[in-house]
């Protein structure tokens, strides 16, 4: 097949060695073999692969080194070689991948530096080394990687410093040094202010601000024994401070216990100190995670009720750290939270992170999610309730695309990621595979792929994602949300989709498609009410259009919903 451009069959159970004769498809541009149980080395005939732009081989079982000729890839954009058992010296040669925006080679048996031509790749977003065997330090030159957003190089044995040239690297949101032997100051400067502890965990010798639970930087003293007594009167003072404050509290603890009050979310403190839970209150308030209290089960992990010891209700993520890419949604829900604030995403209360446990603690929506009130016989939407939760849905995502300094793309709009409160207002949420768009950038990459029926051309093909592709998606639930069919349905076939039905029946047969249950024939203002239907069908499809520069934005979407409510109100007035 010389003119094959694409193999992919990653999630398989394959075995064996790569043969050699894939070698010969000269016209390759992406060869996806990960996840499966494939062995051996990987072909030195590879680099003969000129044409290729992505080579995914992780979760193999791959072994020896990375063959020389593979460095010779001038054009390759993303490489992973993951979760194999992969060993030798990572080359010089590794700063000829000048077109590479992703390189993985994390959990495989690496030996040797990080060689300093790494600094050569530019172009380079991610870059994961982590669970190898790598040692020295950490190049200088990895500071001269501008456009890195991703710098993960945790469980290793490398030592010396952090290089401040990192300071540099301003689009950096994601560091990991932990599990090292790195010592010294921990810099303080450009992306530095924005990390946490969890950044530099397990590494005994670094020093620095406090806020990174490290100790701070000793410096030299003229008088010793000057600095001695200051720090004896210190402790003396800090000494009865906390005496007189444990009996305060123990006065104020058995004081309220008296009066068996508990304190709740209503406390005024609540907005001022964050709440805490512990991994063993979570586990209680689940019931061990008991299957009565099983929400839902998403791609990375396990929603469940539970009630805290202070009574509030809550909903409980927890991640499966089983799962690949478990962590990186992890994180990726904590950055776009972390600063996040608008009445139609979901809160999350607090979170409970470390080696082998990880959740977020969320409110709970008592009414559940958008697909259960769709599909559920016991439940219904009227076509007021309908319109209002596709404008709160729209509200949210404004927010994320216009209205927040970071540009947030959710990539997985669907009516389960979607929930209800007690007053049936909606609240998005699953922000796992969402991608942060830093300043001046529009576009991004994924090989991550939501729900299938939701996804944008673009993101499907080529798994380029931008807010034209959550614009794409909400076309499509908005078209689910008032026909009360999935994209999935088993009708649709071929070249008929969802949205190619509805364009075929917008607008003189409206009526044939919309759900039966918001709108009879002999209702007042029959019309008028069909004409609003009409018009929302036609706004979903001007946001699933074939081309995303030919989709309005969330801004146009917001303002033509709620124009089209204000007329369906007047009508049921």
């Amino acid at each position: 097949m010389r003119s094959l451009q694409a193999l992919v069959l990653f999630g398989n159970k394959l075995s064996g060695s790569i043969p050699m004769s894939i070698c010969e498809l000269e016209k390759l541009y992406g060869l996806l073999l990960q996840q499966n149980q494939m062995s051996g080395a990987i072909p030195d005939c590879i680099g003969n692969l000129t044409t290729l732009y992505y080579l995914y081989l992780d979760s193999n079982r791959f072994i020896s080194g990375i063959p020389g000729n593979l460095w010779q890839l001038k054009d390759l954009q993303e490489l992973n070689l993951s979760s194999n058992f992969l060993s030798g010296f990572i080359p010089p040669e590794i700063g000829k991948l000048k077109a590479a925006n992703l390189v993985d080679l994390s959990l495989n048996q690496f030996t040797g530096v990080i060689p300093s031509t790494v600094g050569g790749l530019q172009k380079l977003v991610n870059l994961s080394l982590a669970n190898n065997k790598l040692q020295g330090s950490i190049p200088d030159s990895i500071g001269k990687m501008l456009n890195l957003e991703n710098l993960d190089i945790s469980h290793n044995n490398l030592s010396g410093t952090i290089p401040t040239s990192l300071e540099a690297l301003r689009y950096l949101t994601y560091l990991n040094v932990s599990f090292n032997r790195l010592s010294g100051e921990i810099p303080s400067g450009g992306p530095f202010r924005n990390f946490t502890n969890q950044s530099f965990l397990f590494n005994e010798g670094l020093c620095g601000d406090p806020r990174y639970n490290v100790p701070p930087c000793q410096t030299i003293a003229n008088n010793q024994s000057k600095r001695k007594a200051m720090f004896q009167g210190v402790f003396t003072v800090l000494g009865t401070l906390a005496l007189i404050l444990f009996l305060a509290l123990t006065y104020a603890f058995v004081r309220y216990r008296r009066k068996d009050t508990v304190l709740t979310e209503t406390d005024p403190l609540s907005s001022i100190i964050p709440l805490r839970v512990s991994h063993y209150e979570i586990f209680e308030a689940t019931d061990g995670y008991s299957e009565s209290n099983l929400l839902g089960t998403g791609s990375f992990g396990s929603v469940y009720r539970g009630t805290l010891r202070t009574g509030k209700l809550v909903a409980v993520k927890v991640f499966n750290l089983q799962l690949q890419n478990a962590f990186k949604s992890f994180d990726v829900e904590c950055e776009v939270f972390r600063n996040l604030r608008h009445r139609n995403l979901c809160k999350v209360i607090s979170s409970c992170s470390n080696l082998d446990f990880k959740a977020l603690v969320m409110d709970y929506m008592s009414n559940g999610s958008l697909e259960k009130w769709l599909y559920s016989h016991n439940y219904y939407l009227d076509m007021k309730q309908r319109i209002s939760i596709m404008i709160d849905v729209a509200a949210a995502l404004e927010y994320l695309h216009h209205d927040h300094s970071t540009l947030i793309i959710h990539c997985d709009l669907k009516p389960s990621n979607v929930l209800l409160d007690d007053d049936i207002v909606a609240h998005l949420s699953d922000f796992g595979i969402a991608k942060l768009l830093h300043q001046g950038e529009c576009i991004a990459h994924t090989i991550t792929l939501s729900t299938l029926g939701y996804i944008a051309p673009e993101y499907g093909s080529r798994g380029l994602v931008s807010t034209s592709c959550d614009v794409y998606s909400y076309g499509i639930m908005l078209m689910e949300v008032f026909t009360r069919i999935k994209p999935s349905d088993g009708t649709f076939s071929g070249d008929l989709s969802l949205r190619s039905w509805v364009n075929g029946n917008v607008p003189n047969a409206v009526f044939q498609i919309i759900d039966s249950n918001i709108l009879s024939s002999d209702e007042d203002h029959f019309h008028e009410k069909l004409s609003c239907l009409c018009s929302i069908m036609e706004l979903a499809l001007n946001c699933t259009m074939e081309s995303p520069k030919e989709r309005i934005n969330m801004k146009n979407v917001v303002a033509t919903l709620k124009k089209i409510q204000n007329q369906l109100l007047a009508y049921y007035a």
